[in-house]
């Protein structure tokens, strides 16, 4: 601990400047995967498309990497407007030292904690609020990150859900044929799923799936 506090005292402040750029850049990145998975539209849209997965019944077709790719980068597409504005809002006057750490703090929770509100039921939020027994915040920005993240979370999981159930109903609808007509032709030893899964492809397919999913998450947001 003295000699860090010895390195710094004998820096110069520009040194002392770019090493403390370093360490919130550090800083930033591990907390990384629980800001974008927390924060973000990368809650709904991982589920939705492993909802999709599920009820055709491809197993790992698209596998894990395609799926978490392709949420990552709706993800950003999302979210540009936000971060966007995080960054001229708040990185950059930091980077060019117009403003402190704590201020840009400040400033980056503005546009994430408008985001999140759109988006987050008031069912919810009043669940964390009378918890914590805090009062009825009069704006946006008065709601406190510790309450607004998880009443967001279980916002966007009920959301996937919701989809996810209206996803799987014409996929069961084809598994409930196949499986009458196979009982009717005396063939119960033969697994339905083996036969319903090409015609849930095919339907898939004809009707553009990926397309009307993606569309559908986009103007859910």
């Amino acid at each position: 601990m003295n000699e860090v506090m010895q390195f710094f005292n004998n820096s110069d402040p520009e040194h002392v400047s770019t090493s403390v750029k370093l360490l919130l850049l550090l800083t930033v990145l591990s907390l990384a995967p629980s800001i974008l998975i927390m924060m973000t539209s990368f809650t709904r849209i991982v589920i939705v498309l492993s909802f999709v997965r599920t009820s055709l019944g491809t197993q790992q077709m698209p596998p894990n990497q395609v799926l978490i790719g392709l949420s990552l980068f709706l993800t950003f597409f999302i979210m540009a407007p936000t971060f966007q504005q995080i960054h001229q809002e708040a990185l950059q006057p930091l980077f060019e030292e117009k403003i402190n750490l704590e201020e840009a703090y400040k400033r980056a929770e503005i546009p994430l904690k408008e985001f999140m509100s759109k988006h987050t039921r008031q069912k919810d939020l009043a669940l964390f609020l009378n918890y914590a027994g805090a009062e009825q915040p009069k704006t946006v920005q008065d709601i406190p990150l510790t309450t607004l993240v998880p009443a967001f979370a279980i916002s966007e999981l009920k959301t996937a859900f919701q989809i996810g159930f209206m996803l799987f109903i014409p996929f069961l609808v084809i598994d409930m044929v196949v499986a009458s007509v196979l009982m009717s032709m005396g063939m119960m030893m033969l697994p339905p799923v083996m036969i319903s899964l090409p015609f849930k492809i095919l339907l898939f397919v004809l009707v553009d799936g990926w397309y009307l999913v993606v569309k559908s998450l986009l103007e859910s947001f």
